[in-house]
């Protein structure tokens, strides 16, 4: 008896080393991808950033150049209501509409409302 109490000490001391195994295991892994998905996600960030600025000395470059030939408030107007027009035209494209179509039906999908559905 007291052999197999010894014998239960040991698997239950081998499970508890196995688990903490396992665990080190996966939080090296975890760590590993978290690290590469943070720097992915910094040069995102520093992409959109630089865009921004980008964008805004294009807008710039767009009213200093109609300011040369208009007073500057219609210049100002002009290049406010193309960046109004442009921010319109991407926020449609983003937005699903009824005349895209969306994600084609899958093959195993056989309700009603696909074309693989057959009356008998």
């Amino acid at each position: 008896m007291d052999r197999l109490d010894h014998l239960e000490h040991l698997d239950k001391h081998l499970v508890d080393e196995l688990a903490q195994v396992a665990r080190e295991t996966v939080r090296d892994e975890l760590r590993e991808q978290t690290r590469k998905q943070r720097r992915t996600a910094v040069l995102y960030a520093a992409s959109g950033a630089v865009a921004l600025y980008a964008g805004a000395a294009l807008a710039l470059t767009l009213g200093l150049l109609l300011a040369l030939g208009l007073p500057d408030w219609a210049a100002a107007l002009i290049t406010a209501v193309v960046l109004g027009a442009v921010a319109y035209a991407l926020r449609s494209a983003a937005r699903p509409s009824a005349s895209r179509p969306t994600a084609a039906p899958r093959p195993d999908d056989t309700g009603p409302e696909t074309p693989h559905h057959r009356e008998r």
